[in-house]
């Protein structure tokens, strides 16, 4: 005998609960079904194990999609207001790091047992681990083959989040079903990445492994071009950072991005300025403005280490200075998914109801977070739209 639900939400992450909680409290019949062991790792990882769970900034201009507008209705029934209302409701104390990024004062285990209380109090049935086989359309709705029997259902929302950190459970199910269902895709990549530079021409650049400093940084082309101060970091394979994994999502293979190593000070001005009768070494100089490291080895780049300011041409300043206040560099590629905190790409919003979150062409099909193709800025951004496509579906189910 199959078991008789209103609601069937496929996957507990951030969206998967919020969405289940909200259809829940309205008094929907809702069970709620996840593969993996441990449940919400994504959250329990996240924010350095404090979860960044919104931003007071969030709106439209925050976040990437082939559709850009599909974002804005969602977004505005469903506030980073409304989600501290409910964090402060259940006691959770937060802070503001910087550039409108909450996080717990405590630990991310607080917005899990959140999530499950909300669930509990909409009576959310829930059944994991469970793996989701077939899924069928009827008159009725949906039927679903899962490892612990059949369920039947009047709608379906899909909350499986992309292909990000494939070690904490991360699958393609939401994608194969969107074209069980013939919705088209937005070709999935990984986001919010560390870059990688090809082994022969980054390792000059391998032993400023640790170093770190503020940037500027852009890259992308025409609409979809992304410009952002934050910190960036060497790695032994490339680059990393707030900066660079901002910048991934914009970055498309082939292309450079461009850096200001020294975003506050026009460096040839500068060094010209400084230059007259300074017996100063050049690396000396520049550790005014660089990590002495990095100092180090742009002086030795340039083959001027050990120079006095004083003695070095006009030009070569300039154009050390030009390297250093827009470095141009072209990654080879990126960590991929295994390092990536979204996946970018999904299920082409142009295809689902903007309001509602669900399929045009089949009702009671419904996505929410990450599985669609709408991607935000690091900092909060994406568990922001988590919650907002969730209520909107959670209303609508």
């Amino acid at each position: 005998m199959a078991e008789q639900f209103d609601v069937a939400v496929i996957g507990a992450g951030a969206a998967g609960m919020m969405a289940a909680a909200v259809a829940g409290q309205r008094g929907r019949r809702v069970v709620l079904i996840d593969h993996a062991e441990h449940l919400a790792e994504k959250i329990r990882i996240s924010g350095g194990g404090r979860c960044n769970f919104t931003n007071l900034q969030a709106s439209p201009a925050n976040y990437l999609s082939d559709n850009p507008h599909f974002c804005r209705s969602a977004l505005s029934r469903y506030t980073p207001r409304d989600f501290l209302d409910l964090i402060e409701r259940h006691g959770v104390r937060w802070h503001e790091k910087h550039k409108g990024q909450l996080f717990c004062d405590d630990s991310a285990q607080q917005i899990i047992d959140l999530l499950v209380a909300e669930c509990a109090a909409g009576g959310v049935a829930w059944r994991r681990p469970c793996r989701v086989g077939e899924v069928a359309q009827d008159e009725a709705g949906f039927s679903l083959e899962t490892s612990l029997g059949r369920i039947e259902v009047a709608s379906l929302v899909v909350a499986t989040g992309g292909l990000s950190i494939p070690k904490i459970g991360a699958t393609d199910f939401g994608f194969r079903l969107a074209k069980q269902f013939d919705l088209p895709l937005v070709p999935p990549r990984a986001a919010l990445v560390p870059l990688t530079v090809a082994a022969a021409d980054w390792a000059p650049f391998a032993e400023l492994s640790g170093v770190s400093l503020e940037v500027e940084v852009s890259g992308g082309s025409g609409k979809r071009r992304g410009h952002f101060r934050e910190d960036l970091l060497f790695t032994h394979r490339g680059l990393s950072g707030p900066a660079i994994l901002q910048i991934s999502s914009f970055w498309s293979p082939g292309e450079a991005i461009t850096l200001n190593l020294a975003p506050d000070t026009d460096l040839a001005e500068a060094l010209l300025a400084a230059k007259p009768g300074n017996k100063q070494q050049l690396q000396n100089a520049l550790a005014q403005w660089l990590p002495r490291r990095l100092a180090e080895h742009w002086a030795a780049a340039s083959g001027y280490a050990g120079r006095p300011l004083a003695d070095m041409p006009d030009r070569a300043l300039r154009e050390l200075a030009q390297r250093l206040n827009a470095w141009q560099l072209v990654p080879a590629g990126s960590e991929g998914y295994r390092k990536a905190e979204v996946t970018a790409g999904g299920v082409d919003t142009r295809a689902l109801d903007q309001k509602t979150m669900m399929a045009k062409a089949v009702p009671g099909l419904y996505f929410v977070g990450e599985v669609m193709d709408v991607t935000g800025w690091l900092g909060g951004y994406n568990f922001q739209w988590a919650w907002a496509s969730a209520y909107s579906a959670g209303m609508a189910a």
